[in-house]
């Protein structure tokens, strides 16, 4: 998760109609799908899908859903500084996935 070495994933732009000459498969914005779960102790996990090994625990859901956030906001920095994205990707939006609230 986010540790310093190691691959860093792929960030694809789910709206994506055109791209970067510099930078394939990027136009200019990252939309991220946050899924949520609960665990048998009551703790949340969060997990950014378009970001494999971005899942962060949480206290409540809100402390999930932050985390979360704030660790692909760093993976995407990271990126960002070694080239492999354009600044433009810090141009972030973060959906919730309805799904994961019914019956909560």
């Amino acid at each position: 998760m986010g540790r310093r070495g190691a691959p860093l994933p792929e960030v694809r732009d789910a709206t994506a109609e055109r791209t970067a000459p510099d930078h394939p498969g990027y136009s200019g914005s990252v939309d991220l799908s946050i899924e949520l779960d609960r665990e048998d102790d009551g703790r949340w996990i969060a997990e950014a899908l378009e970001l494999p090994g971005v899942m962060t625990y949480g206290s409540t859901r809100e402390e999930a859903i932050g985390n979360t956030e704030k660790l692909a906001i760093e993976v995407i920095s990271d990126r960002i500084t070694h080239g492999e994205l354009p600044h433009s990707a810090l141009n972030l939006s973060f959906r919730v996935l309805s799904e994961q609230l019914a019956g909560d």
